[in-house]
């Protein structure tokens, strides 16, 4: 209405001005072209030559986890200040979703990239189908027969490299075996089934900690979000040992073929949304055993930190089904 004062709205805290979000981009771009370039150095890379991609990956995650602690603890202090209004603190809540709606939107391209292969590029290079033009392809690719995980590469069935009709961008060999279900028999030796058994659990146990949140008993609150950590970083240790087990002894590696490849991309970056979400709720959890933070209304550090753990365990049933068992 016009004849509405200002005081009639909400006070809205707008902060200074910040240079946080522009060192958050630098760090990411060093870090993501850190990685790229650590990838091709792993695939193309001359043996023995040094190069500087791990320093800029480490230079940038640095920059970039350093950015993060400096901007969340400004946000924390002024929160706790009670500068942030109640329309602040939901402009917070939808950040937070279209974050995690972005991350829906990021292993949705890797789960379509394992669907393409497995169901039209793999028998397309077999011969088969529309895609396989009949004999042409098996006329390129000779004796290659397609089949799910891929233990021979096309370029092995040619007999190698160098008889590779079309482009060859490096050597390739499939795994000696495979970290698909092992059947019935060897399922408790099976570690994607106990980090599955972890990863569900640890959604049950902060979903517990978020009722003491709400019941205002902050010993059960403190319990159960501290085994929820616990539970993370287990997972995370045995994906190493798994990790550690498909390298040396399976001989599947990222470029162990398209197999090798689409499993260390979705485990891996799965394995390190994991390692991000633990490490929120270990924050979460430090802040409310030493500083006594988050109330039953006033929680959002603690609530974005739980509902990013449940997409990282939606994700993962996805990941467990399509990569392991299907």
């Amino acid at each position: 209405m016009a004849n509405e004062s200002s005081s009639d709205y909400e006070t809205y805290y707008v902060p200074e001005k910040s240079p946080m979000a522009i060192c958050a981009t630098i760090g990411l771009v060093l870090s993501i072209s850190g990685a790229a370039m650590m990838l091709n150095d792993m695939t193309f890379g001359e043996p023995g030559v040094e190069t500087n991609s791990s320093t800029i990956l480490m230079l940038g995650l640095f920059v970039f986890i350093a950015t993060l602690f400096m901007w969340f603890r400004t946000t924390i202090i002024e929160n706790r200040a009670g500068m942030n209004s109640a329309q602040l603190k939901h402009s917070y809540v939808i950040g937070m979703q279209w974050f995690i709606f972005s991350e829906v939107m990021f292993f949705f391209a890797f789960f379509g990239a394992l669907f393409y292969v497995r169901n039209l590029a793999g028998p397309w290079l077999a011969g088969e189908g529309a895609g396989g033009a009949g004999n042409a392809a098996a006329n390129i690719w000779g004796s290659f027969s397609y089949d799910w995980p891929l233990m021979e590469t096309p370029q092995q069935a040619v007999g190698g490299a160098g008889s590779q009709m079309m482009a060859n961008n490096g050597e390739f060999a499939g795994p000696d075996k495979h970290l698909s279900f092992p059947g019935w028999s060897n399922v408790l030796h099976w570690l994607p089934i106990w980090n599955t058994i972890i990863l569900l659990s640890s959604s049950v146990t902060v979903h517990i900690a978020h009722l003491g949140l709400k019941q205002n008993n902050r010993a059960k609150l403190n319990l159960w979000l501290g085994i929820t950590v616990a539970l993370g970083l287990t997972f995370v240790y045995l994906q190493y040992l798994e990790y550690h087990e498909a390298y040396v002894e399976y001989g599947l590696k990222l470029t162990s073929g398209i197999y090798g490849t689409t499993f260390f991309l979705l485990t891996g970056f799965h394995g390190a949304h994991v390692c991000m979400g633990t490490i929120m709720l270990l924050i979460q959890w430090l802040r409310t055993t030493t500083k006594g933070h988050f109330t039953h209304d006033d929680a959002f550090g603690f609530e974005a930190s739980s509902w990013y753990w449940h997409f990282v365990d939606v994700v993962w049933v996805g990941l467990f089904l399509f990569v392991y068992i299907l």
